[in-house]
């Protein structure tokens, strides 16, 4: 506890050294050392930085989204931007250098170790969660492992969810924000809508137990579950 206390103690000591209004810089100048504050916590950070975070570096009546839209018009044309993603900003490397960074440094460890039963079942925690293990195994039409669970577990992309109101009230399982820093998602939201997937022909029950689907978790889409990943 005393820890603790003398941690925050010299977090707000080193929050009232920065000047947040720097009222004495003219506009653009005051505008340019928000933005570059913004950025550069954001590029120090490990994880990705929410808004109440980069409010304590800027000024009361700086608007974040719009210093983060002029960072990311700088950015254009370099091979990374900041994104939102899991609720924060984090900046990431384009799409379109994803093969040379594999080719160089390989890919993800999470999503290299995971078998293509795990990224269906992981598919299916997405967009039907909560969902129980019995759920699972009745829409695969055979039963989901505790190892599998328990790897997807260990890997964080998947946690317990409330308990079912079924019979035996089983946990069930939702995806963290582990799971949307690994696919690179703001909120669940951003999941491709599974009916408009359905109704284009591009997705399906019968094509999922097929398991000849490998997802690409990117543009629009589910509209609830979001809070469920804060628990």
């Amino acid at each position: 506890m005393a820890e603790a206390r003398r941690t925050r103690e010299k977090r707000d000591v080193q929050r009232m050294l920065v000047d947040r209004e720097l009222d004495h810089l003219p506009p653009e100048a005051r505008w340019r050392e928000w933005m570059n504050r913004v950025e550069a916590t954001i590029f120090a950070a490990s994880a990705p930085v929410d808004r109440e975070i980069l409010a304590r570096i800027v000024g009361k009546s700086c608007s974040i989204d719009l210093l983060i839209d002029d960072i990311r018009e700088e950015l254009r044309g370099r091979p990374y931007d900041l994104v939102a993603v899991a609720g924060g900003f984090r900046h990431l490397t384009r799409p379109a250098y994803a093969d040379a960074i594999r080719a160089a440094v390989g890919g993800s460890e999470k999503t290299s170790e995971l078998t293509q039963s795990e990224v269906l079942v992981l598919m299916c925690v997405a967009y039907f969660q909560p969902i129980t293990r019995a759920e699972l195994s009745s829409f695969f039409g055979k039963e989901i492992s505790r190892d599998l669970i328990g790897h997807l577990r260990g890997a964080k992309l998947i946690a317990s969810g409330p308990r079912s109101p079924t019979p035996g009230a089983p946990y069930t399982y939702v995806t963290t924000k582990e799971f949307l820093l690994e696919f690179g998602l703001d909120t669940l939201r951003d999941l491709p809508d599974f009916e408009a997937l359905e109704d284009a022909g591009l997705l399906s029950k019968e094509r999922l137990l097929a398991g000849d689907i490998m997802p690409r978790f990117s543009d629009s889409g589910l509209e609830d579950a979001d809070a469920i990943i804060d628990q």
